[in-house]
């Protein structure tokens, strides 16, 4: 009933596999992170030692995100994407502004050819955002892939997250400089963040997240606080609409 279709594979896995290409509303998307934002403003603007108006600043882009893709309904994500990074570059007025705008540019590369943006492979739009659009290493592969796949001292928590993000391949880091942008001392110190947010009783998924953010734009501590409260907010629509059947 309601088009769903049937596959040889049983109810249970007829049921993921039709909710996993179901395309987001990237609007809505953006729009459920603004208002989570709205409801931490006032922590995140404290939380902002240098001018006391991040959070502001944070509500106010997210909103135009959502805004710019209203607009643009029908067409592409990478055209969203691409979309709202332009004006946030030409109208943002603060470093997160500019930060996010990257981080979009990024994930409209990342997006480029795809119809849709779904629960399979929206890890790639959380990293891309978060990651305040640094350039991946060689290969292909990006700073959270180096860092857990690399065969450098990895540990089964380490393995999951890998999965978790999305099952991409990742290069080695055995050079001292990777040209592409992001160099082993940047993989390292992601390395420590990752164990040191492990320690704080973040889960997997959180500390990896926290340690993505801890090698670029978004290393201040009070964007990282936003950060987890985007990446939070935009994985629990993705987990909701996933459970859909």
């Amino acid at each position: 009933m309601n088009n769903k279709k049937t596959t040889p594979a049983g109810k249970q896995a007829g049921s993921v596999t039709n909710s996993s290409q179901r395309g987001m509303d990237l609007s809505a998307l953006f729009n459920v992170a603004a208002q989570a934002l709205s409801a931490n403003q006032a922590s995140l603007n404290q939380a902002d030692t240098e001018n006391q108006n991040h959070g502001d600043n944070m509500v106010q882009v997210f909103n135009a995100i959502s805004q710019v893709m209203a607009n643009q309904q029908g067409a592409s994500p990478s055209q969203q994407l691409s979309s709202a990074s332009q004006y946030l570059a030409q109208n943002g007025t603060s470093g997160s502004a500019q930060a996010y705008s990257q981080g979009l540019a990024q994930a409209a590369q990342q997006f480029q050819g795809q119809p849709a943006v779904t629960p399979d492979n929206a890890m790639l739009l959380v990293q891309s955002l978060l990651g305040g659009g640094q350039q991946a290493p060689a290969q292909g592969g990006d700073l959270l892939g180096s860092l857990l796949g690399g065969g450098q001292s990895s540990s089964q928590g380490m393995d999951l997250i890998g999965s978790l993000l999305g099952g991409q391949s990742a290069p080695q880091a055995g050079g001292s400089q990777q040209d592409d942008g992001i160099d082993l001392g940047d993989v390292l110190n992601a390395g420590m963040s990752f164990m040191n947010a492990k320690q704080q009783g973040q889960s997997n998924l959180q500390a990896a997240l926290t340690a993505l953010m801890s090698a670029g734009p978004m290393a201040k501590p009070h964007r990282q606080q936003s950060g987890q409260i985007v990446a939070n907010t935009l994985l629990q629509f993705v987990s909701g609409m996933a459970k859909k059947p």
